[in-house]
């Protein structure tokens, strides 16, 4: 069930000019400067004088700069752009006793995915994302939203050889991916991003991806927002099955099919938070402020505006960053001239009201 939690408005800012509010984020990556894949591969290179310590010092100087970035386009919660990942799979398989490698695995064409084993029961040992959460909260001067891959991606694209199926393995990642998020809220975290992009491809387990999510929150307080991003798919499949999901907001991509599944979402009336992807991240050419409204508009059909959060489509990672930046903030202005209107009484919502 939709856990109905009031804890939007904290992120609110304390100067904002509007009384209406369209919160604005971003999914999570971010494109990486090039001087890091550089210094990346020099720490690789055992003939070169760069080693771990100069990599985590790079790490560290990519974060600041890309956070600092995210705060200059004007954007309500930052993240740090994904600076220390590389795959969102391999980044946590690293890092939980039971995962090992053995080596890349072709995925399509020449890319490659180094793709992990799970061979014994999973474990939780040291924190995952706590420590890069406290050194973007100490950049930033705006709250700080946390991505995390979920379990059930994280077990689906893994080869498994310790459990009886992947269902029974979902669950025991859920029970470590909680273990996390209360070692996050105790550094501070007020806003949690799972990323299930497995089930867009895999849409008839989304029993499995809710009963991931009801371990997920076990014991975690309703001030802390707790999003979902499912990435570009049949949500007719999914819905409204979500509604039964104990999660504040649901993370969509619909811009780059141009809202064609808006309809899926208003009957029966949608129940949580809706995050609208309204900038296409597949595609090079900056929209305009302009066209970004009325994409924000699109959500205004199936959530009242104190239900709507801004957002990308997904990761920006792959465009280019003075792309990347460029859409951000036309998106950031687009949803404050919306705000404006909206106190104007000059958009019409069509949303049912909560």
């Amino acid at each position: 069930m939709t856990r109905h939690a009031d804890n939007r408005e904290q992120f609110r800012p304390d100067d904002h000019d509007a009384d209406h509010f369209l919160l604005t984020t971003v999914v999570g990556s971010y494109p990486k400067p090039k001087w890091l894949n550089r210094v990346r591969e020099l720490s690789e290179d055992p003939e070169s004088k760069f080693d771990a310590e100069d990599l985590d010092e790079a790490h560290d100087d990519a974060a600041r700069l890309i956070t600092e970035e995210h705060e200059r386009a004007g954007l309500d919660t930052v993240v740090d752009g994904e600076m220390r990942r590389e795959e969102m799979v391999e980044y946590f398989a690293h890092r939980i006793p039971g995962y090992e490698f053995n080596g890349p695995v072709k995925v399509w064409g020449h890319n490659y995915f180094d793709k992990p084993s799970v061979v014994s029961a999973v474990e939780y040992d040291e924190p995952w994302l706590v420590d890069e959460f406290e050194f973007t909260s100490n950049v930033a001067t705006k709250p700080v939203k946390v991505p995390i891959t979920g379990p059930y991606t994280l077990a689906r694209w893994s080869f498994n050889e310790a459990y009886e199926d992947e269902e029974a393995l979902a669950y025991d990642l859920a029970d470590l991916v909680n273990e996390e998020i209360e070692q996050l809220v105790d550094a501070g975290a007020r806003y949690i991003q799972i990323d299930e992009p497995a089930l867009a491809t895999t849409p008839d387990d989304h029993a499995i991806v809710g009963e991931s999510l009801e371990r997920i929150v076990d014991g975690i307080s309703e001030d802390v927002r707790i999003g979902l991003h499912v990435c570009y798919g049949d949500y007719s499949r999914i819905y409204p099955e979500i509604n039964d999901f104990p999660i504040d907001e649901f993370d969509v991509e619909l811009c780059n099919d141009g809202y064609e599944q808006i309809d899926v979402f208003q009957e029966p009336a949608f129940e949580p938070g809706l995050a609208l992807g309204v900038v296409d991240v597949h595609d090079a050419e900056v929209e305009s402020v302009e066209e970004i409204k009325r994409n924000i508009k699109q959500g205004l059909k199936v959530v009242p505006p104190e239900r709507l959060t801004i957002s990308p489509d997904c990761g920006v990672k792959l465009l280019p960053r003075e792309v990347a930046y460029q859409k951000i903030e036309n998106m950031v202005q687009a949803a404050r001239e919306v705000e404006a209107e909206l106190d104007a009484g000059e958009i019409d919502v069509t949303a049912p009201q909560a």
